[in-house]
């Protein structure tokens, strides 16, 4: 990328800004206030500014106090940075971890709504809770973050229908159907096949998504439950936080066949910066650590245990860096077999404790941009990427909801009669 890219990059931004598909600050600042010493739970992963940053309440209170209006130095995101990296919408990821199940999984699901709404309370002037596309445009109109609320995990609803309706009330407008591990309806990524994809009920829970206008979130669901979604899928799906599995070999990547189904359905994939997503050498690491876990008895999709591990590891085995441009490449792939119309960024920031260079934080996006204006991209298309596309896939899923309901009432299926009895998983 040339200097001379970023001013046009930014002018684009101003038209066409970042409407990213996940962002985890509401666990991150969890994490942080929760930590026994007032740290966060993982090393900060942005350089210390030295200027004494707000750090967490000292007695563990309340996430929403740390004050995200000035740049907090243990974080990828505060509202300056959402800023200079001109960020107009935000999907808020209220994820909680699988090792929560049942109750424990909707209450703390609950607890992190009313996190991200509290947070847009406390800063009205940068923050606004948008409930639609349309409001969505307007808040972005204004100046101020259009802000909607992602599920992370079908454990989230605790094979509830009620559970999920209520949390389309709440603000909820999509659902990623497992996050690491298997639910009893949807088979992961990361977990050994056991539904084969989506079951009876999880077919079920698809059609209940799309009848209210949620989002379908395929990011970390396995193949089977990608093509299975695809094929009863009313209205179009996303991939809030997922890259190509064609350029980095991971199981939490889109294959090309699935990304070759986006087309007919409007739906899209947003471009994630994780780095063992898109860097192959990343992944390789990744692996290595992995091994190691697991000759240690540890599972490696426990978050809680991997951060246990992670320093010892990358100490003897030097951590390869990811860089904007194995992102850009991701970019491209997808627009190659998807089609410009069908891609998006989920840039995962603070779900992660490693960016690629050049992407550390929420204010990097006018770097993307540039470089891929480098690469001949029009400014169109990076309108489409950045913005355009996912207000069409809401608008898309609201007009196919308003259909669907206008069929069929909401579904009082259960999962014991759709399923039997399943067992949920345990872990993280």
């Amino acid at each position: 990328m040339t200097p001379d890219a970023i001013s046009p990059a930014r002018t684009l931004l101003d038209r066409f800004p970042v409407f990213d598909g996940h962002n985890d600050l509401a666990w991150a600042l969890r994490e942080a206030v929760r930590s026994r010493d007032g740290r966060p739970a993982q090393p900060p992963a942005v350089s210390s500014r030295g200027d004494d940053p707000p750090q967490p309440p000292a007695d563990g209170s309340d996430p929403a106090a740390v004050d995200i209006s000035q740049p907090v130095d243990f974080l990828h995101t505060d509202l300056p940075r959402l800023a200079q990296g001109g960020v107009g919408g935000q999907f808020w990821s209220v994820y909680v971890p699988a090792r929560l199940q049942g109750e424990a999984a909707v209450i703390a699901t609950l607890e992190q709504i009313d996190l991200v709404r509290r947070l847009a309370a406390r800063h009205p002037g940068a923050l606004e809770l948008a409930a639609t596309a349309a409001h969505a445009a307007q808040i972005i109109g204004t100046g101020r973050v259009a802000s909607l609320l992602g599920a992370e995990g079908g454990h989230s609803i605790a094979c509830s229908l009620g559970t999920l309706r209520a949390l389309y009330e709440l603000g909820v407008r999509y659902l990623t159907l497992t996050h690491n591990v298997n639910v009893p309806w949807a088979d992961s990524a990361t977990d050994r096949p056991a539904a084969g994809g989506l079951t009876a009920f999880g077919r079920e829970v698809v059609g209940e998504m799309q009848r209210l206008g949620m989002l379908v979130d395929l990011s970390h669901v396995a193949p089977s439950t990608m093509q299975h979604a695809l094929d009863v899928a009313e209205a179009p799906v996303i991939f809030s936080h997922s890259s190509a599995l064609a350029i980095c070999d991971h199981p939490r990547n889109v294959p090309d066949p699935v990304l070759a189904r986006l087309p007919a359905n409007g739906g899209i994939c947003m471009i994630t910066f994780v780095p063992a997503f898109v860097a192959q050498r990343c992944r390789d690491w990744e692996l290595g650590l992995a091994a190691e876990m697991e000759r240690r008895g540890l599972d490696f999709r426990d978050l809680a245990a991997r951060r246990t591990v992670i320093g010892e590891w990358a100490a003897t085995h030097p951590r390869p860096r990811a860089t904007l441009a194995d992102v850009v490449a991701h970019a491209e792939h997808v627009r190659e077999v998807a089609g410009i119309d069908h891609i998006g960024l989920g840039g995962d920031y603070d779900g992660v404790d490693e960016l690629p260079d050049g992407l550390q934080d929420v204010s990097c996006y006018p770097a993307l941009i540039g470089a891929l204006l480098d690469r001949g991209w029009s400014e169109p298309d990076c309108g489409k990427l950045t913005s355009g596309n996912v207000l069409r896939v809401l608008r898309e899923a609201e007009l196919a909801a308003d259909q669907i309901s206008a069929r069929r009432g909401p579904s009082a299926a259960r999962i014991e009669d759709l399923d039997g009895a399943a067992t949920p998983p345990s872990a993280d």
